[in-house]
């Protein structure tokens, strides 16, 4: 249904640090850099992260978050902590959701923007 989403941030280099790190457990990776944006996909660009002027600011009540498949569950834990080690904050440790579903296994972070993204997998191991 979506082709892409597109995030704005104050500084395009941490971010970059961030989400390369963040990302590349998953399978995902910068496709596409300029001084001004990034762009983040396995095959195309699903995730654009753009230098603005004026960013979102973070609400943590709005409800707002970003999911991003995940290939395992090993790749759920890196993800996390890949985060983590780059500055982001924790928001919610790896493991089963069964309140979501008996095989959603996920982890929550929150990027140096405050925006919150997640890693998720139904993948048994």
């Amino acid at each position: 249904m979506l082709n892409h989403v597109s995030i704005g941030v104050k500084d395009i280099a941490r971010s970059k640090g961030f989400y390369d790190a963040a990302l590349k457990p998953l399978g995902y990776r910068c496709l596409y850099e300029s001084a001004g944006g990034l762009g983040y996909g396995d095959k195309a660009v699903v995730l654009w992260i753009n230098k603005v002027e004026r960013p979102v600011k973070p609400d943590m009540k709005s409800g707002l978050h970003f999911c991003f498949d995940a290939p395992s569950r090993t790749a759920v834990r890196a993800f996390h902590k890949a985060a983590l080690d780059q500055g982001g904050e924790d928001n919610g440790a790896p493991g089963l959701r069964p309140d979501y579903d008996a095989s959603y296994y996920a982890a929550f972070a929150i990027d140096p923007d405050g925006y919150r993204i997640e890693a998720y997998t139904a993948a048994a191991k």
